[in-house]
């Protein structure tokens, strides 16, 4: 059986193997009742958002209620979106966790990236050098080759960002390890489709190392 729906080094397919299982059974209860404006999965209620509406749009909404405009528009609703997506990140990976009784963090890890393929946050691409280990040295790095946020700029926007913009795929995929692994990590994204670069790439770890780990990254991974 191939894995479809995540893309991780060799040795951990098996894990990811049997997380796909559940996490697929867990999205076939997918209900839409538009008679009630209601969409359940599971019995839960959730919500379809256009990706330019909430990535792009909202940036120029924000920095016209704060003031802002151009880039400083772009920067608030950056870390924005990054804080509320971390937060629904932590929450979505406690309940889902929860709800299918996995208590190992790797274990947890696995559902995430699925997870996050069946509700359309992300498919993700794990790289061998990465270290989820649930301490100080905890390092992940991966690629989301058709991040909605990307995709929405390019399409929107016609032109090349600044800097990176796939804030909310970098704070959804920190909470969610955040809560797996049960120590705060922080993801950054190093390189970016939008700003013309060849994928959107990411680092994950504890704050004060961050930036180390961006610059190795950087400089050892031509992937």
């Amino acid at each position: 059986m191939e894995l479809k729906t995540v893309r991780v080094p060799e040795t951990m397919i098996p894990l990811f193997m049997a997380a796909d299982e559940y996490v697929k059974k867990y999205f076939s209860s997918y209900q839409a009742k538009p008679e009630e404006g209601t969409i359940t999965i599971q019995n839960q209620r959730y919500i379809l958002v256009r990706a330019e509406s909430l990535r792009v749009d909202f940036a120029k909404h924000l920095g016209e209620a704060m003031g802002l405009e151009g880039e400083d528009a772009e920067d608030a609703a950056f870390h924005f979106l990054y804080i509320l997506a971390k937060a629904i990140g932590k929450e979505d990976a406690r309940y889902f966790c929860d709800v299918q009784k996995v208590s190992d963090p790797i274990a947890k890890l696995a559902a995430g990236p699925i997870s996050f393929s069946y509700s359309g946050w992300a498919f993700v691409d794990i790289f061998p050098e990465s270290r989820p280990s649930p301490d100080e040295n905890y390092f992940l790095v991966y690629d989301h080759p058709y991040s909605f946020e990307a995709e929405a700029y390019m399409k929107k926007k016609k032109r090349k960002a600044g800097h990176c913009i796939c804030g909310m795929n970098a704070g959804y995929s920190a909470g969610w390890c955040s809560e797996s692994f049960s120590i705060e990590v922080d993801s950054k994204e190093i390189l970016c489709r939008a700003k013309g670069d060849h994928a959107c790439r990411f680092v994950m770890g504890v704050k004060g190392k961050l930036d180390e780990y961006a610059a190795w990254a950087l400089n050892n991974i031509k992937k």
